[in-house]
């Protein structure tokens, strides 16, 4: 553990100490989400939620004409302990956000409501890392998305409506997954230098003032 991290952890409560290292070891990055050109702040929240919840780190978030801004009410705060990656600043962001997750190694997985598709039980996780896209409620993903992807999963339906709601659908699918890491012999699990920097942004969050407690401790260091 890096001596800032150290000294931030000893300056949090037992309680919150133990909290945050027991939540590390359930964190992932073997499987991030995606969103693309997500507009409703309730869905968007709520998906971020979920994420948290399943122990998901990243989250990218794609806006190409829509901004994304989540409502802090329904996300509970689970923004604060996650990894938010924008993809902004490009003419097509979303080929941007795909082209940078390749390179990382994550497989390309569209998740729509074609009921074709590969259904998500169904899905093979072990096959290496996964980039899990969702497209906004009216829209869905774009057709950048859909030609590019590795595989489209589908969650199958049984009634007359044709989709889920978008926050529904990325927490049954989350759900899904998560599953499947516990349950096959997958190396989901954070690397030391990870958990050191998710845990410090944690920290950073928790301790009130912290840039000041931070430059102190450096600046001690430096000077001893």
């Amino acid at each position: 553990m890096k001596p800032l991290t150290n000294h931030l952890l000893n300056l949090v409560t037992d309680r919150r100490k133990e909290l945050f290292l027991s939540n590390l070891e359930k964190r992932t990055k073997y499987l991030t989400v995606v969103l693309e050109n997500i507009y409703q702040p309730l869905n968007a929240s709520a998906v971020l939620r979920s994420c948290d919840c399943f122990g998901i780190q990243d989250v990218n978030v794609i806006e190409n004409y829509n901004e994304f801004s989540p409502d802090t009410e329904v996300g509970m705060g689970s923004s604060n302990w996650l990894s938010i990656n924008r993809y902004n600043k490009k003419e097509n962001n979303t080929a941007e956000c795909i082209s940078s997750l390749k390179k990382q190694g994550y497989r390309i997985v569209a998740a729509c409501p074609d009921s074709s598709k590969k259904p998500i039980e169904k899905f093979d996780l072990s096959k290496g890392k996964t980039a899990l896209f969702f497209g906004a409620e009216v829209d869905g993903l774009s057709n950048t998305v859909l030609e590019k992807a590795d595989e489209c999963i589908t969650i199958p339906m049984y009634g007359f409506t044709e989709s889920f709601n978008l926050s529904v659908s990325a927490a049954i699918c989350l759900y899904q997954m998560r599953m499947k890491l516990e349950q096959k012999t997958i190396d989901w699990k954070l690397n030391e230098e990870e958990k050191d920097n998710i845990l410090l942004n944690w920290l950073r969050y928790s301790i009130d003032r912290s840039e000041i407690v931070e430059k102190d401790f450096l600046k001690n260091r430096l000077g001893s």
